[in-house]
């Protein structure tokens, strides 16, 4: 999944053998490799889910952007995507405890797998390179807003819903955090 502005070397056909046979989740750290998850938030948010491109696309995108964005591989296709970034912390928020203050909270965001590729684990295993990418980072703990649609697949990861339901891009969605285990023994 590339687009029309690829560059020669960019191409599928020009990646090399390695690539085109590259299976599993990856941080995305060339140019390719993120063309290659936002084309899969762009079939799955925009196109499948008819969310606005200007809601889909925001400054966490840029190239500079403190955002750290992940794809995944089955055999050099680009089948799903996902972003991590540092969670902002509202030091004045009744919400905000001691812990959640001193320990960094990270944010998972925009995962998708495309529609012909989900029930195969891609969603687990992007969550699981989320996760100890988060872990290695120091990360405390993740939220994350899930579509209440898939809401139990975020729970058996050990996700955790709280609030009331809420609208993001006129989807139903729930707050859900999950503690990390970032012990090194």
């Amino acid at each position: 999944m590339t687009s029309e502005s690829d560059t020669a070397d960019d191409r599928p056909a020009d990646r090399g053998a390695a690539e085109a046979e590259r299976t599993g989740v990856f941080v995305a750290a060339t140019d390719a490799q993120r063309r290659d998850a936002f084309a899969v938030r762009k079939a799955v948010f925009v196109d499948e889910q008819g969310v606005d491109e200007e809601i889909e696309w925001d400054e966490h995108d840029e190239p500079d952007a403190a955002a750290t964005h992940f794809v995944a591989y089955d055999g050099g296709e680009a089948v799903g995507a996902a972003r991590f970034r540092a969670a902002p912390v509202d030091a004045d928020s009744a919400e905000s405890t001691a812990t959640e203050l001193d320990a960094p909270t990270g944010k998972v965001e925009r995962v998708a797998v495309a529609s012909d590729r989900r029930g195969e684990g891609w969603g687990r295993r992007l969550m699981e390179a989320v996760e100890d990418l988060a872990r290695e980072e120091g990360f405390a703990r993740l939220t994350l807003h899930g579509q209440t649609r898939v809401r139990a697949f975020y729970e058996r990861l050990g996700y955790v819903a709280h609030g009331e339901e809420f609208y993001e891009a006129g989807i139903p969605h729930v707050a859900m955090t999950k503690p990390l285990d970032v012990s090194h023994d």
